[in-house]
């Protein structure tokens, strides 16, 4: 392989300390582009964690192309080959509380007088200063503070949660931005420094123009089910055979109306301007579906993507998966584990032309590449061997 063809991350070195999936998100982005990424784990053999789950989707699709080692850091021997680490990486991601990596002396400031040019990236619950700093944060509890479940689902339903774990993707996903930006600030200065982010504040960011409603005109959003908030008609409609999306902007009124051969509705007063519209958004979805129910799903999404206006069906996984194009964009990607087979996990929406992402292997087994990356360190056999009496690793 040529350097032009080396992946893009190639020589860069990841410590990971995450667990769960707000770390572990970040160091994937990493591990996808070919950086040389170490999972840190507690030993198989100390029982502390569920090892069940190693081998099910959620776990392979978070820790593919990713190496392990088994430390204890509480042992003197663990904390010295973690150091050691430290020395050669570029970059350390981690998601302890506060008070943890305190206790251990693996926290920032500790390891940059180790090594000045690390990138240390921690992500948390509610951040790592402030009254919450010591509370344990999951993605559910940051969906709620951070006001998503306010604006999701029906009106008088009460509060609902995403489908998805949008605050710990988010978090995993901003922690990663911020690391690429100080790699990028340290080829100026030649120093690492500190990244931070949390559910909490990564949540309220992906409100984005909810929160700006607020903060800007103070507007409080409310829970609109399948309307869009600020735009109609956007939303759900019946059909003949099921459900579709219909989503015209506003300059496309005239062209939506004209599809639907009711051009007259662009002269009634209640439908004139995007603000009537909006006010009376339930007639205007209920004189819609009355013509919506006429033809099929299929027949619509031709019909009004022949007219530019955007309309799109409302899959379930398997009818997502099996689209042509969603097929034809390759998301769903094939790597060999040597447990399980060939299984098929979800790459990354990001195109490189020259030096894309690939899924070189499956998760790793607990402690599997332990060994190789301590004589990598200079650790002789007897070393090894006494950093396992010692209770260090397996």
């Amino acid at each position: 392989m040529t350097d032009a063809q080396a992946p893009a991350l190639s020589g860069l070195v990841v410590i990971d300390l995450t667990r769960v999936r707000a770390g572990p998100t970040c160091v994937r982005q990493f591990a996808d582009w070919g950086a040389e990424v170490v999972k840190v784990e507690i030993p198989a053999s100390l029982g502390e964690a569920d090892f069940s789950t190693r081998h099910d989707p959620d776990f392979q699709n978070l820790h593919r192309n990713k190496r392990s080692i088994g430390l204890d850091l509480k042992k003197k021997g663990g904390l010295r080959v973690l150091k050691k680490l430290v020395e050669g990486a570029d970059i350390l991601v981690e998601n302890y509380r506060p008070n943890v990596k305190n206790r251990l002396g693996i926290d920032y400031e500790s390891l940059k007088r180790i090594n000045p040019k690390l990138i240390y990236t921690s992500i948390s619950g509610f951040g790592q200063d402030g009254p919450y700093r010591d509370r344990p944060g999951v993605d559910q509890i940051a969906q709620g503070m951070g006001g998503l479940m306010s604006v999701t689902g029906e009106s008088g339903r009460g509060p609902m949660r995403a489908g998805t774990a949008i605050a710990d993707l988010s978090a995993g996903l901003f922690g990663a931005l911020g690391t690429l930006i100080a790699l990028i600030e340290r080829e100026r200065s030649g120093e690492g420094q500190w990244v931070q982010t949390s559910l909490l504040e990564s949540q309220i960011f992906m409100l984005d123009f909810q929160a700006s409603r607020y903060l800007m005109a103070g507007e409080l959003p409310k829970q609109e089910g399948n309307n869009h908030p600020t735009s109609a008609p956007t939303g759900r409609f019946k059909t003949s055979d099921g459900y579709i999306n219909i989503a015209p902007p506003p300059p496309l009124w005239a062209r939506f109306c004209e599809a639907i051969d009711r051009e007259d509705l662009r002269a009634q007063p209640e439908f004139s301007t995007p603000e009537a519209r909006r006010e009376n958004r339930n007639h205007l979805n209920d004189l819609i579906e009355e013509i919506t129910v006429r033809r099929s799903s299929s027949e619509w999404i031709e019909h009004f993507n022949s007219y530019g206006v955007p309309c799109g069906p409302i899959y379930s996984l398997d009818q997502t998966f099996s689209d042509a194009q969603v097929q034809h964009l390759g998301i769903a990607q094939t790597v060999s584990s040597p447990k399980l087979g060939d299984i098929c996990l979800v790459g990354q929406p990001v195109r490189l032309s020259r030096t894309p992402s690939k899924l070189e292997i499956s998760a790793p087994e607990c402690g599997e590449h332990t060994e190789s990356i301590l004589t990598r360190l200079g650790y002789s056999d007897e070393g090894i061997e006494q950093l396992r009496a010692e209770g260090a690793i397996d």
